[in-house]
């Protein structure tokens, strides 16, 4: 069934759940909270800590699983911010309860796993968006729309680069597991293929890549560098190392990936993580997330999210986030095209914009279930080129 008819519903606030209040959903609950047509009403965690928190913090229902969750007829969709493994059971129990869908990226872990969920979906008739990604921000859909306007020319190059702290963050024992999902490939790498794709606008036709690991207390993969090629000719390169020596934020004006002001702090995660234990890790994550602190509502973004240095460039130009807005460099100079800020920090409309414009305006979703499904070919397409020190042809692959 649907939760809603976009005919009657065109002023109805969307109720929404969310399963699974971890650091995405800490990341994420306040622009949920903040959106004038959203109301957060239940949520579901295994940690009783979490619930309580949510319960504190927004005085809806808790659940213990997600599928409990779906059951709620009170509930009109939910926001999937479990574990990368638990997407496809998670998103095939919604649709079976009718609930309309977010997935957090990776949409899931094998393009098997993403067609079950496309066909759950289709057969009930829901919405399902795929996101959060970087290819939401503002900056880089300004980009977008500077591109498709001519006014530089055909895009032709897109330059991604991103040092972070990433693998020395609190993290659970199957996040630093390749095999279960872990790593930068399936968490990092993902926001990487998405701006690219959001610039571009077509379909991949290959990908060589190179990674490493080279810790062996965090034996998953920490850094990468590709070259991905489009069936337009724009070719794009990327390279991400979370192993917290080199920040790129040095490169983007000294403003963190959320927006937010920074001081830089080389090695500083490394240092506090120490030689924990796993279950260390495992409770300092929980701590550091919504289980532990809540969630900030009234907090506005001091500058625009992005995600490391990106430079897109066309036949007379470039392009490239500045800390505010998208700078554009062209044959008589450069300028800046300013962005208001968004509602709260950090901003994350674009991605519960698409969702309820999907559901209660019946407008297809640009990030939908193809969308997520091609970014996790992607993903895994550039494992089995690190892997096998080849070239992976995408083009006449179903990866759009």
């Amino acid at each position: 069934m649907r939760a809603f008819e976009p005919t009657a519903m065109a002023e109805r606030r969307l109720r929404l759940g969310v399963a699974g209040l971890g650091r995405a959903a800490s990341s994420m609950l306040p622009s949920l909270a903040a959106h004038p047509h959203v109301d957060i009403v239940a949520a579901a965690d295994q940690l009783p800590l979490a619930r309580a928190r949510f319960e504190a913090d927004f005085g809806g229902r808790t659940w213990e699983s997600a599928e409990a969750l779906a059951g709620d007829p009170g509930i009109d969709a939910i926001y999937v911010a479990t574990p990368h493994q638990c997407h496809v059971s998670d998103v095939v129990a919604a649709a079976a309860h009718g609930k309309h869908v977010l997935v957090e990226k990776p949409m899931a872990l094998s393009v098997e796993e993403c067609a079950a969920m496309t066909d759950a979906a289709r057969a009930s008739g829901i919405a399902l968006v795929v996101g959060h990604t970087h290819a939401f921000d503002p900056v880089v859909r300004t980009m977008r729309d500077v591109i498709a306007s001519g006014e530089l020319g055909a895009l032709r190059m897109i330059v991604n680069v991103a040092y972070t702290d990433f693998l020395y963050r609190p993290r659970r024992p199957e996040e630093l597991d390749s095999a279960r999902g872990g790593g930068i490939m399936y968490n990092q790498v993902p926001h990487q293929i998405e701006i690219v794709r959001a610039l571009d606008g077509g379909p991949l036709r290959s990908v060589r890549a190179a990674s490493g690991v080279w810790d062996r207390n965090r034996p998953t993969e920490g850094a990468m560098t590709a070259l991905l090629e489009f069936a337009s000719g724009v070719a794009a390169s990327l390279t991400y190392s979370g192993y917290d020596h080199f920040d790129s934020d040095e490169l983007a004006f000294w403003i963190a990936e959320s927006g937010a002001d920074k001081s830089p702090a080389h090695g500083a995660a490394r240092r506090a993580l120490g030689a924990r234990s796993a279950g260390d890790e495992a409770r300092m994550k929980a701590e550091s997330a919504f289980a532990g602190r809540g969630v900030r509502l009234a907090e506005t973004p001091a500058h625009q999210p992005h995600f490391g240095m990106l430079i897109a460039s066309c036949e007379r130009g470039d392009l490239r986030p500045s800390a505010d807005g998208v700078l554009v460099y062209g044959d008589d100079g450069v300028r800046e095209i300013p962005l208001p800020r968004g509602r709260t920090f950090p901003n994350k409309d674009g991605v519960i914009d698409e969702l309820y414009d999907a559901v209660v305006r019946g407008i297809a979703p640009l990030h939908d279930a193809a969308w997520g499904t091609a970014t996790v070919a992607a993903a895994l397409a550039l494992v089995q080129s690190a892997r096998e020190r080849r070239e992976i042809m995408l083009e006449g692959a179903d990866v759009r």
